[in-house]
């Protein structure tokens, strides 16, 4: 079998000389005269979910089931460029959304599943991130947080929680799967491949653009006991072995793909993990930055997961499914802030 870095090397030396090649097309300048453009695109660690007030607000003909919202590290980050610009103001376009997978960034269309006053005939689909954020020649940056979903790991997490209450171990169900079930390796090899062509893609839609991809923060403690398994404040009865399994072969190889892909394209990385260790969702409330399977969120998103038995409004908190907080996407804010004024200085 090819070994994974060269398999890595060959995919990105090709997506490299198609990128070489439309280089050669003159393209124009970037950058309104008056303002920076940045297009955030991403899934639900970016779009916020449950923190703050749903952008478009409650009611709003142009809701999209995206469940973006105030509080998410882009509209965190908006606020604190548009108080101390980089020289220029800097314009948002925010197009992330819940749910999405690496192929809804530049391949395929995507339809929402936001659990919050959806239509009556449920949302309809909605086109490419990087056409929605009108990518052009004329975008600046262009910050990405996406990969999770393709794995997927809300159902890896979900299988954790079945086999643990029966017992048994997801990460044996992963690493010798059954038929039909691809293991974790090949997940990670999938997300692999995928991502590269996302970043080309979406290279090839703003060329000019300085690119900055984003991980995902540490959402596992450092240590499986660290977490209690009758609560589901934390992650419930999942086994404490499972947890050190979801910590260094899942979460910690996915953002290890992030970061390799993203440097073979020489852009940007932003480590969100290493700040966040510590702030887990074993943590008690007000230390973690990650809330549990069940959590504190805004009052109009449900208590109940629908499809699964699972109700949180049994102990007087709602379904938030292992997804930052507040105060994590406010350290998810500092990175990415920084990340762009380093970009910015080097245009």
């Amino acid at each position: 079998m090819r070994h994974p870095v060269s398999r890595l090397r060959t995919r990105a030396l090709a997506v490299g000389l198609v990128l070489a090649a439309s280089a050669l097309v003159p393209a124009g300048s970037a950058g309104a005269a008056d303002q920076y453009e940045w297009a955030a695109l991403g899934d639900s660690y970016t779009a916020g979910g449950f923190v703050g007030d749903p952008l478009p607000a409650l009611g709003d003909a142009s809701r999209d089931g995206c469940d973006r919202t105030t509080n998410a590290y882009p509209d965190v980050v908006e606020r604190e460029l548009a108080e101390f610009p980089p020289g220029k103001s800097v314009h948002l376009t925010d197009v992330s959304c819940g749910n999405a997978t690496i192929a809804n960034i530049a391949k395929n269309k995507q339809t929402p599943i936001s659990p919050v006053q959806p239509p009556a005939d449920g949302w309809p689909a909605v086109d490419l991130q990087t056409q929605r954020a009108g990518l052009g020649d004329q975008t600046d940056i262009v910050t990405v947080g996406v990969g999770g979903n393709s794995l997927p790991f809300g159902d890896i997490l979900l299988k954790c929680l079945e086999q643990g209450t029966t017992g048994k171990s997801c990460r044996d169900h992963y690493t010798n799967p059954p038929e039909g079930e691809e293991s974790i390796q090949d997940k990670l090899a999938r997300v692999q491949d995928e991502y590269i062509e996302m970043l080309a893609q979406v290279h090839q839609a703003a060329p000019n653009a300085k690119v900055i991809t984003v991980g995902y923060p540490a959402v596992l403690p450092e240590t499986g006991s660290a977490c209690n398994r009758l609560s589901l404040t934390e992650l419930g009865p999942i086994t404490h072995a499972d947890v050190n399994w979801l910590r260094d072969d899942v979460l910690k190889k996915l953002n290890h793909t992030i970061k390799q892909v993203t440097g073979f394209f020489g852009d940007r990385y932003v480590d969100v993990y290493s700040s966040s260790v510590g702030h887990d969702a074993c943590q008690p409330a007000g230390t973690k930055w990650v809330e549990g399977i069940c959590g504190n969120a805004a009052d109009y998103w449900p208590a109940k997961l629908p499809g699964t038995l699972l109700n949180c409004g049994l102990i007087h908190k709602r379904v938030t499914l292992v997804h930052p907080n507040a105060a994590g996407h406010a350290n998810t804010a500092a990175h990415v802030e920084r990340a762009i004024r380093i970009a910015l200085l080097e245009r």
